[in-house]
């Protein structure tokens, strides 16, 4: 029974803090505006448009493949509320997941989907350029996946040397990933959980802030399960919960609000 009242709690938690990233009268997804309310937003002076890319890859047999696309969604959206003149792009979710033929990490397991660096880079490049042209001024690029980190800096040089006469400008945050890498792990040691059980994937740090984020993301039926050889975990998600999640999802979004503030007035 408390098992019950928890989980419904959880479920009440995500769909308000859902809800609350989707304020009538305040839009903060490019999806959900009309192109005359995105003309008079940046006309009004939100000329910052963020840019989250995700991922779409196996999380072990607890957790959601679309794991990364709604974290970063969900964290942009808060991320923009706090800047104030900010808006939030579509989540970028065919991203570089590895080898395809033969199939290597995260594409040995069904359901991960991967492109060519080429590829992704070109879309990231071909949306900063939308982004420009619709008359947004900083163009914010923020990945909730390690692996392509070095793509996204690599456009974000190569637009900036082509815009330097320019108003435009393009930064690329890594402080967003970095902190979910680094300094989240720092803080759950603190809470008593061990390197071990934090893990670089799908393990504690990682099944916390899908909680925090949204619960349905985790099968809680799978997770009181010991990890086993060969099923797409490094790390134990058993010690996972929201509370420790939202540790995470705080540090990420204060940390990646003080970058880009510091990026957009230092350019």
């Amino acid at each position: 029974m408390k098992r019950r009242v928890a989980a419904l709690f959880l479920l009440v938690f995500a769909v308000v803090a859902i809800a609350a990233d989707r304020i009538p009268g305040e839009p903060v997804y490019l999806e959900d505006m009309t192109w005359t309310e995105v003309r008079d937003a940046i006309a009004a002076g939100r000329t910052t448009v963020i840019l989250p890319v995700g991922g779409t890859e196996q999380n072990g047999p607890h957790m959601v493949l679309g794991k990364h696309n709604v974290r970063v969604h969900v964290l942009a959206g808060r991320i923009a509320a706090q800047l104030g003149n900010a808006l939030v792009a579509p989540v970028v979710s065919y991203v570089p997941e590895g080898r395809i033929d033969p199939p290597a990490g995260h594409m040995r397991f069904p359901g991960t989907i991967s492109v060519p660096d080429d590829a992704f880079k070109a879309v990231v490049e071909g949306a900063a350029r939308s982004f420009r042209h619709a008359g947004f001024r900083d163009v914010v690029l923020i990945g909730d996946h390690g692996g392509y980190q070095g793509d996204l800096a690599a456009v974000a040089a190569k637009l900036d040397r082509e815009w330097a006469a320019d108003a435009a400008r393009v930064h690329f945050v890594p402080e967003y990933y970095r902190s979910s890498a680094d300094a989240y792990g720092r803080i759950l040691r603190e809470h008593g959980i061990g390197a071990a059980q934090i893990g670089s994937h799908a393990g504690t740090a990682d099944t916390s802030l899908a909680l925090a984020v949204d619960p349905a993301l985790v099968r809680a039926d799978r997770l009181g399960a010991a990890p086993t050889a060969g099923d797409g975990i490094a790390g134990d998600p058993r010690p996972s919960t929201a509370a420790l999640g939202q540790l995470g999802v705080d540090l990420i979004v204060a940390r990646t609000v003080a970058a880009i503030r510091h990026a957009v007035v230092a350019r």
